[in-house]
């Protein structure tokens, strides 16, 4: 699934939450968007097309009610699509970049290694 960098902001915002959101949620969420607070029925819209999120019912929002939106596409396995879509070569090139970001600390990078080490073995 193609998203754009809004949409995929958007859905950032849900995944983060873990739970289903009101538009009033997301647009409070939404810290460093790139996009009017005017476009998010677009957004969501396009989003609700695609089957990304649905609507999973409605939350009391001030003195009206809002629809909720939970996300449909798990962010897992949507980041990995797109990272295994372009072959071997990408892959490596994320594999360096994750060595590199200075998030990396000593208890990500052994959880890296055990996860590495676990799958080696099951390929094996």
């Amino acid at each position: 699934m193609e998203l754009t960098k809004s949409e995929l902001e958007i859905m950032n915002v849900i995944w983060q939450a873990g739970r289903p959101l009101t538009r009033g949620e997301i647009l409070d969420l939404s810290v460093d968007k790139n996009w009017k607070d005017n476009s998010i029925h677009i957004l969501l819209n396009r989003l609700l097309a695609k089957g990304a999120i649905a609507e999973s019912g409605f939350a009391r929002s001030g003195k009206s009610y809002g629809r909720l939106y939970e996300a449909k596409l798990n962010g897992a396995d949507y980041y990995a699509e797109n990272v295994f879509s372009g072959g071997a070569a990408r892959l490596e090139m994320l594999f360096d970049a994750l060595l590199e970001s200075p998030d990396l600390n000593a208890e990500l990078a052994a959880s890296f290694s055990k996860k590495l080490t676990d799958k080696a073995l099951e390929l094996a």
